[in-house]
């Protein structure tokens, strides 16, 4: 009699775990099958956005007004959101992007979605984090085409209601409007852009949220090594890989260029044509897809991958798969990550 009781009480408190699961996030899990463990052993959930001394709500605030802000750009014709618009998952969908001046940049834009959780920025890893990414493009003759920090600043002091902002999100700076703070501010506005998508629920334990074929495609990426270098909770992001480890990348991708890659950054010949990972994060909506965009397609760039990187000649049926998987990384991008505030809206 003691056993049997014992058995109905940890039915109770496990109903009750579930019960309570069910209230805070809308579904109820199950104990995760070989599938969902298998997938929680290469991938993970995308952290809720951190709440600390980098990233309060005035620095986010200030950091996508300028985010917007096409007076950080010689002629004032880019904002940061010309090429990574943030209605269109943080690209611009182009191959190369347009820049303040009417020329096209060498490498295609990645998103800045989810991008503050990679372990450096930029296809060729030139920048440690966000931060330091910031004020690349804003220098950058191709893109921006600013000459100096001050000129930033001078423009900015010059407005009705950056002085206030800077103020509000650095308090304690007796000088809070600088080129670094400005930095600081656009990282913070970035760090917040993290998007779960059904898969993160699937990893929490909702094993009805994907489909068969969706389940079929996430076990062929891992099956034939795309877990390799596309792991995490970015699926990417977290390393550097040769393009082209079995056969030249532009062989199949018919690049108009061969790029060196990172060798361009250390001039170590070593690094010749290796390349961030990317994240596959929202990948069904950031082509078109490789540093040169050079392939439209998702299902070829999948093709692609299979040949150059791994030796392997996917069928079909295996590339329809593992797409069907990678859509399920696609998330909901919310209305207020998309909303212009109203200092961009009335420009002064």
């Amino acid at each position: 009699m003691k056993n049997i009781k014992n058995y109905w009480l940890a039915i109770i408190a496990i109903l009750g775990l579930l019960y309570c699961s069910k209230e805070k996030t809308g579904f109820v899990p199950t104990i995760k099958n070989a599938d969902q463990e298998m997938a929680s052993k290469y991938f993970g959930i995308l952290p809720e956005v951190s709440k600390d001394s980098i990233v309060t709500p005035e620095k986010v605030y200030l950091g996508k007004v300028l985010f917007h802000d096409t007076r950080l750009s010689e002629k004032g014709n880019n904002s940061c959101n010309s090429c990574h618009n943030l209605d269109t998952y943080g690209v611009d969908n182009k191959q190369f992007s347009t820049g303040d001046d009417g020329g096209l940049g060498g490498r295609n834009a990645p998103t800045v979605f989810n991008a503050s959780l990679h372990f450096a920025q930029f296809w060729d890893g030139r920048a440690k984090d966000v931060e330091e990414q910031a004020g690349g493009p804003i220098m950058n003759p191709a893109e921006m085409a600013m000459h100096t920090n001050n000129e930033v600043i001078d423009r900015l002091k010059a407005t009705d209601h950056y002085p206030d902002l800077f103020k509000k999100a650095f308090p304690k700076d007796k000088d809070p409007m600088t080129f670094d703070n400005l930095k600081k501010a656009i990282a913070a506005f970035e760090r917040t852009l993290l998007t779960r998508s059904k898969f993160d629920q699937y990893l929490l334990g909702d094993a009805s949220v994907l489909t068969s074929q969706e389940i079929a495609g996430m076990k062929k990426f891992v099956e034939v090594g795309c877990i390799t270098c596309h792991n995490g909770p970015t699926v990417g992001g977290q390393m550097y890989q040769k393009f082209g480890v079995f056969f030249p990348y532009e062989k199949f991708t018919h690049s108009a260029k061969v790029d060196n890659g990172r060798m361009d950054v250390t001039k170590n010949k070593a690094d010749q044509f290796m390349f961030k990972v990317m994240s596959l994060r929202n990948i069904e909506k950031t082509g078109p897809y490789f540093h040169d965009g050079s392939v439209k397609d998702l299902n070829e760039a999948v093709k692609v991958m299979g040949k150059v990187q791994l030796n392997k000649d996917l069928s079909q049926q295996e590339i329809t798969d593992i797409v069907s998987f990678l859509k399920t990384l696609t998330a909901d991008i919310s209305a207020d990550a998309k909303a212009i505030p109203k200092e961009n809206l009335d420009k002064k």
